[in-house]
């Protein structure tokens, strides 16, 4: 050699006496030549034989060699280089070739310029990492093929495709995987490091040194893919997963969505062809609803229809929409929905198992962690903990803003069809009956929360202190929240022959319903209560639940007939069993449904006869029920054009709220001071007195809006708009339109009445 130096001296030996020569020590030299110490010292050692041309040149320059010495250097590091077979092209023989793309691939543009973006973007230096994951059945795969090959122009030195088998039992081991990406590179097995971390280490030597692109699909996890990224260089690497591999530091994300209906009508269209989608488009948007917009649903649908070219879509729709087949339907050929989820179903653990199949029984489009626990008898952490895990895994959806968890609908299919088959009748039905209890104990506290008399003292409170609603606020939106579920534990305990537990939830909740008019489902509720008390044998309470029931109709469902029919059925039961209370409810509810019938001197009568009964009665749950018919009837004389006998009644209903009902608090008899002001403003109005209704119509909204009382505040709000259009109020056309909208959310009938409020308000203005 030029410096005398042995031949027999390997690169290790040489860069120690060269370091040594030049008086500097690993750390030094390390820091010189922008390499780890580690690195350094495995060098020196022996155990990294054969560093890269760049990696040897900074060492020389650190050194402060010349040319030839470079040279010498370099030429003792090339002997310890693994050799690359002879290739064919820019990755040998060896390479892992993309898969092919499909050529009816839809929709996904955003989330392909932004790889496009990234792939022009990436530093020399910073090799780019994006995740692609998501739950089963999205495309993930067919997103990065697809992706793949659109970006392949932008890497020339190859591309390499290499499924991890995430979903197999024994998922593909990194040493492995390292194996066939090595070879990939030309290398040959004979010169593989053994172990995982040197195969490791020259993989990302190798592929530092060029401009590539890799799709790891099918990945488990994160300590499966993180030995397979390159650590420097201009490569995009794509890893695709059913768990978001949250471990993963300093990577890109590609979440996938659902498709949009559209998106799938089109994917359905490029599968089928145009004519047969135009011949059948809405069952081509059906088709669409019932597969979810899940792309691989879409696809299955899709080639079905494809080998079958006379079978019509309205034929596929119909099956599908009978649930229990919509799986059997959604398969073609080897592409199977059911086996896409049973795949990711056999990897849980056993009691994530459980929760998924459980939360399949939960009622409404999500269910809470509590409801979670109660299902798969699990403590609430473990339930919390097993969620997260099936949202990881792509089995759940998170809500963005509140704890709670929704399945996609075909899954939630898959999960029901597992509860049959892994837990039976007997424990579904306990289960049911499990949460169904508790739900109704929290619904009941929860309700009783707005129970103005507080007369339930001896409630035994709900069956889990430490989280229970505290607070109208809170109760308000657990109740909110909770709704399909409380509801169907509801339906169930009454069902199951739980007639008291039914009647205690109904009863609890009956000031809460006087806040929510606009929920259909009161209706349901003091069905199956008026019911119970029936079964119980309970005249007095059948009176009670029929008044609601009654109530329900009149208000909530807008069913006058029906109403009219619980009324009487009420007032029956209230003069069987001597209950002057619910005789004075009874028929004031059936004046509400005569009235509405158009029965207006009937509807006058029967107020008439329920104030004077409850005048008669001195309890204060009499006194507020005589203001309800006082301001009824005041409300009924002023529609039949007495306006003048409609003001005194309505006055006379104030004076009572001004001296106050025993045993009833400031709030409650402001709310129905409140209603007495109302009605005092729409008679003033209807007198033609416009300009003094404005007051007690603004006082009533304020109140209402403060008791968060939506559907009393938006009857006021379009009673002051009307009044100030009358008066040519600048704030008229913003009330009534604001009115209006909120009318129509609550999908009150004085929505049309709003409607012609403001078409008359522009037809004046446009006169002028």
């Amino acid at each position: 050699m030029r410096d005398g130096t042995p031949s027999t001296e390997d690169f290790g030996q040489r860069l120690r006496r060269l370091r040594t020569r030049a008086g500097l020590s690993q750390e030094a030299l390390a820091h010189d030549a922008q390499v780890s110490v580690r690195a350094l010292a495995d060098m020196e050692r022996g155990r990294t034989r054969g560093p890269q041309r760049r990696t040897v040149r900074a060492l020389a320059e650190a050194l402060g060699l010349d040319d030839d010495e470079a040279a010498d250097l370099d030429s003792s590091a090339a002997l310890g280089r693994p050799r690359p077979r002879p290739a064919t092209g820019p990755a040998g023989p060896g390479t892992l070739a993309l898969p092919r793309d499909i050529q009816d691939f839809t929709a996904r543009g955003p989330a392909l310029a932004r790889l496009l973006e990234l792939a022009r973007e990436a530093a020399p230096d910073r090799p780019v990492v994006s995740v692609v994951a998501g739950q089963p059945g999205l495309g993930k795969t067919a997103f990065a093929v697809h992706a793949a090959h659109r970006l392949a122009p932008h890497f020339p030195d190859g591309q390499f495709a290499l499924d991890l088998h995430g979903m197999d039992p024994e998922p593909a081991t990194p040493r492995d995987a390292l194996a066939r990406l090595l070879g990939a590179l030309g290398i040959a097995d004979a010169a593989l490091p053994a172990g995982t971390d040197d195969r490791a280490g020259l993989w990302r030597s190798l592929a530092g040194e060029r401009r590539m692109l890799l799709l790891l699909d099918n990945a488990a996890h994160e300590s499966q893919v993180a030995p397979l990224l390159p650590g420097t260089g201009p490569s995009l690497t794509l890893v695709t997963s059913r768990h978001v591999l949250a471990g993963l530091e300093s990577v890109h994300r590609t979440d996938l969505a659902l498709l949009r209906r559209e998106e799938a009508v089109e994917l359905l269209t490029r599968i089928i062809g145009p004519d047969r989608v135009r011949a059948e488009a809405q069952a081509a948007r059906d088709l669409a609803d019932l597969c979810g917009h899940l792309p691989l649903a879409v696809r299955i649908a899709g080639q079905r229809l494809l080998s079958r070219p006379h079978e019509s879509l309205g034929k596929l729709v119909a099956r599908l929409a009978a649930e229990g087949r919509r799986l059997d339907g959604l398969q073609a050929g080897n592409l199977r929905v059911r086996a896409a989820f049973a795949l990711s179903y056999r990897q849980l653990p056993e009691n994530a198992r459980t929760l998924l199949r459980r939360a399949a029984l939960a009622a409404g489009p999500d269910f809470s962690p509590e409801t979670g626990a109660l299902l798969a008898g699990l403590s609430l952490d473990e339930a919390v903990a097993r969620a997260e895990e099936l949202t990881d895994a792509g089995l759940l959806q998170s809500d963005a803003g509140a704890e709670r968890y929704r399945f996609h609908d075909l899954l939630r299919l898959y999960a029901a069809e597992q509860t049959e088959a892994e837990d039976g009748p007997e424990a579904r039905d306990a289960a049911l009956d499990r949460t169904a209890h508790w739900m109704l104990r929290r619904a009941t506290a929860a309700a009783l929360h707005f129970d103005v008399g507080h007369e339930r003292t001896t409630w035994p409170g709900d069956p889990d202190p430490d989280t229970a609603p505290t607070g109208r606020d809170e109760a308000r939106a657990w109740l909110e929240a909770e709704r399909s579920q409380w509801l169907a534990a509801l339906r169930r305990a009454h069902e199951t022959g739980r007639h008291r537990e039914v009647l205690d939830t109904a009863e609890a909740m009956h000031w809460f319903s006087d806040l929510n008019q606009h929920w259909e489902q009161w209706v349901d509720v003091f069905r199956r209560s008026a019911d119970s008390a029936r079964s119980l044998g309970s005249r007095r309470e059948e009176a009670v639940h029929l008044n609601y029931l009654a109530w329900a109709y009149n208000l909530c469902v807008h069913d006058p007939h029906a109403a009219l029919r619980s009324a009487d059925a009420a007032l029956t039961a209230a003069r069987d069993c001597g209950d002057g209370l619910q005789e004075g409810w009874a028929l004031g509810y059936g004046a509400g449904a005569l009235n509405r019938l158009g029965r207006a001197d009937e509807a006058q009568e029967r107020l008439r006869e329920g104030a004077r009964c409850l005048a008669s009665q001195p309890s204060p749950q009499a006194r507020l029920a005589e203001l309800t018919m006082l301001n009824s009837l005041g409300t009924l004389l002023r529609q039949t054009g007495r306006a003048a006998e409609a003001l005194d009644i309505h006055r006379r209903s104030e004076r009572i709220c001004h001296a106050g009902v025993p045993g009833r608090t400031r709030e409650v008899i402001g709310l129905y001071h409140a209603v007495a002001r109302q009605q005092i403003g729409n008679d003033l109005a209807a007198l033609e007195r416009w300009e003094e209704a404005e007051a007690p119509l603004r006082q009533a909204l304020a109140a209402f809006e403060a008791a968060q009382m939506p559907a009393w505040a938006e009857h006021a709000r379009l009673d002051l708009g009307q009044a100030l259009s009358a008066i040519g109020h600048p704030e008229a056309r913003e009330t009534l339109r604001a009115a209006r909208d909120a009318l129509a959310v609550l999908r009150s009938p004085r929505q049309a009445e709003a409607d012609a409020a403001l078409t008359a308000l522009g037809q004046a203005h446009a006169g002028t």
